[in-house]
C-alpha cells in the first residue's frame, strides 16, 4: 500500500492509532470530483436540542420512584425543596456549560473542558470510566426500566418473569444502536416525538393533581415539614437521587459541533429545557402528595402507577406505556449523545480511530454507537448494577464539578477568550462548590462506595500510561492494531472525517 509503519505516540493517540488514510483501503488514491466530503452535518436545530434534553433529562425517575430524596430528607416540605434546589442547581450547571459550549465549540461535553484545562491525563480517566463502566451501566438500568414498564400490561394479575424483562429489554437496545447508526435525521425526529410523550405523561398527574388541589386535597401538606429529624448524612444521598433525576442537561454539548448556530441555540435550548423540567418534576411531586401521603410514597415501587390507580381508573393502563416510552427517549438520547463522546476522545488520539470514523453513506459516527452495544449487553447480564452505579456516581459528580471549575479558571487564564454567553462568575463557583463539596461529604457518609468508586476511576492512570504514554510497542502490536483497523473500516464502510469542515 506504500504507507508508512504504524507508530503510536501521544500526538496521534494511544492503542490502535495508527497511520491510516482518510479512506477506505478499497478506494482509489483520489476522491472523485463532486462526491460529497464525509462529515457530521448540522442537523441539531431549536426544537431538536430542546428535545434532544428534555427527552433525556425526563427518564423514569420522576414516574417510578421519587422516594430517594424523601427517604434522605425526611419530610415532604424538604423533600419539595430539594426537588427545586436540585432543579435550579441543574440550571446553574447548564448555564455554566453553555457558555463553555459556545466559547469552546467542540463536541464531547465534560470530556472536551477537562482536556482544554487540565490536559489528557485527567480527560482520558473521565472517558475511560465512562465508556467502561459509567455508560453500560446507566444504558442497562434506563433499558431495564423500558423493559419491565413495557411489560407490566401484559402480566397485571403475576409478576413478570425477569428473563423476559431482559430479553425485551435487549431487544430495545439494540433498536436504539441500529436507530442511532442510521439517521441522524431519524434520531431526532424519533426523539421530539418521545419528549411530546413523556409531557403528555406528566401532564396526565400534573392535570388531576390540580384538580384535587382545587378540591381542597391539601392534608398531606399540613405540617409539611414535620416527620423524622433530616439526617445531615443523608443530605449527600439525597442531592445524588435528585441530580441523578435531573441528569442529561449537559448532553447538548456533547455535539456540540452538530448544532446549528450554537452560540444561540445551545443556551436558548439550556434555558428552555430546564424551566420546564423543573417546573414539571416539582409539579409533578406536589400532585402525587395530594393522593399519597408521605409514607405510601415510601411504600410504593411505581408511585405514578399508585397516584393513576387511584385517580384515573381503567386509564390507568396507559401510564407503564408512557413510563417505558420516556426510558425509550432517554436511552436513545443517551445514545445519540455520548457516542460523540467517544466520537471526539478517539479523534484526540484516547480511544481507538476506528471510533473516530464516520459512515460513507448514512454521516453517523457507526463505530462509536456500536461499541456501548456489547459493553451494555454484558452490564445487563452481570450483577448488581445498582451497586456499581452507585460506586461511580461521585465520579460522574466530581468531573463535572471540575469542568465547571474550569470555566472560572478559563475567565482569568484566558480574558481574551470569544464568550458569545457569558454567565455571572457566581453561577459556576456555586454548581462546582457543591460538587466538590458533596463528594467530600460521601467520603465520610459512605466510605466504602466512594472508596470503590474512587479505585475504579483510579485505574485510568496506569491505563493512561500504558496506551497513550507508552510508545515503545512492539512492531507485531502496532502492524495487528493497523490491520485491525483497516479490517473494521471495510466491514462497516467508515472512514476517517474531513477535519477541514469542522
Amino acid at each position: 500500500m506504500g504507507q508508512q509503519p504504524v507508530v503510536a505516540t501521544i500526538s496521534k493517540g494511544g492503542y490502535l492509532q495508527g497511520n491510516v488514510s482518510g479512506r477506505l483501503p478499497s478506494v482509489g488514491d483520489q476522491e472523485p470530483p463532486g462526491h460529497e466530503k464525509v462529515v457530521l452535518k448540522k442537523k441539531i436545530t431549536l426544537l431538536r436540542g430542546v428535545s434532544i434534553i428534555i427527552g433525556t433529562v425526563i427518564g423514569s425517575g420522576i414516574f417510578i420512584s421519587p422516594k430517594g430524596i424523601l427517604q434522605n430528607t425526611g419530610s415532604v416540605g424538604m423533600s419539595l425543596v430539594f426537588w427545586s434546589a436540585c432543579g435550579v442547581l441543574s440550571l446553574f450547571g447548564a448555564l455554566s456549560y453553555a457558555e463553555l459550549g459556545t466559547s469552546i465549540k467542540k463536541s464531547g461535553g465534560h470530556y472536551t473542558y477537562i482536556l482544554e484545562v487540565f490536559g489528557p491525563l485527567l480527560a482520558f480517566v473521565r472517558v475511560w470510566v465512562e465508556l467502561l463502566v459509567i455508560r453500560p451501566g446507566a444504558t442497562a438500568v434506563i433499558s431495564l426500566a423500558f423493559g419491565r414498564y413495557i411489560l407490566e400490561p401484559f402480566f397485571i394479575q403475576c409478576e413478570i418473569p425477569e428473563l423476559a424483562i431482559k430479553l425485551v429489554t435487549a431487544v430495545g437496545i439494540t433498536v436504539v444502536m441500529v436507530l442511532n447508526s442510521t439517521s441522524v435525521s431519524w434520531s431526532a425526529r424519533i426523539q421530539i416525538f418521545l419528549t411530546f410523550c413523556k409531557l403528555t405523561a406528566i401532564l396526565i398527574i400534573i392535570v388531576p393533581g390540580v384538580i384535587q388541589l382545587i378540591k381542597g386535597q391539601t392534608h398531606h401538606f399540613k405540617d409539611a415539614f414535620s416527620g423524622r429529624d433530616t439526617n445531615l448524612m443523608g443530605l449527600p444521598l439525597a442531592f445524588y437521587y435528585g441530580m441523578y433525576a435531573y441528569a442529561g442537561w449537559f448532553y447538548l454539548n456533547f455535539i456540540t459541533e452538530e448544532v446549528d448556530n450554537p452560540e444561540k441555540t445551545i443556551p436558548l435550548a439550556i434555558c428552555i429545557s430546564m424551566a420546564i423540567i423543573t417546573v414539571g418534576y416539582v409539579l409533578t411531586n406536589v400532585a402525587y402528595f395530594t393522593t399519597i401521603s408521605a409514607e405510601e410514597l415510601l411504600q410504593s415501587s411505581a408511585v405514578a402507577v399508585t397516584f393513576s390507580e387511584r385517580l384515573l381508573g381503567k386509564f390507568s393502563l396507559a401510564v407503564p406505556i408512557f413510563v417505558a416510552l420516556s426510558c425509550f427517549g432517554s436511552m436513545n438520547g443517551g445514545v445519540f449523545a455520548v457516542s460523540r463522546l467517544f466520537y471526539v476522545a478517539s479523534r484526540e488520539g484516547h480511544l481507538p480511530e476506528i471510533l473516530s470514523m464516520i459512515h460513507v453513506h448514512k454521516h453517523t459516527p457507526l463505530p462509536a454507537v456500536i461499541v456501548l452495544h456489547p459493553l451494555t449487553m454484558i452490564m445487563l447480564f452481570s450483577g448488581d448494577l445498582y451497586s456499581l452505579l452507585n460506586f461511580l456516581s461521585f465520579a460522574r459528580w466530581l468531573f463535572m464539578g471540575l469542568a465547571v471549575a474550569g470555566l472560572i479558571y478559563l475567565r482569568y487564564k484566558r480574558p481574551d477568550m470569544h464568550r458569545p454567553f457569558k454567565v455571572p462568575l457566581f453561577i459556576p463557583a456555586l454548581f462546582s462548590f457543591t460538587c466538590l463539596f458533596m463528594v467530600v461529604l460521601s467520603l465520610y457518609s459512605d466510605p466504602f462506595s466512594t472508596g470503590v468508586g474512587f479505585l475504579i476511576t483510579l485505574t485510568g492512570v496506569p491505563a493512561y500510561y500504558l496506551f497513550i504514554v507508552w510508545d515503545k510497542k512492539p512492531k507485531w502490536f502496532r502492524r495487528l492494531s493497523d490491520r485491525i483497523t483497516r479490517t473494521l473500516q471495510i466491514i462497516l464502510e467508515v472512514v476517517p472525517e474531513d477535519s477541514k469542515e469542522l
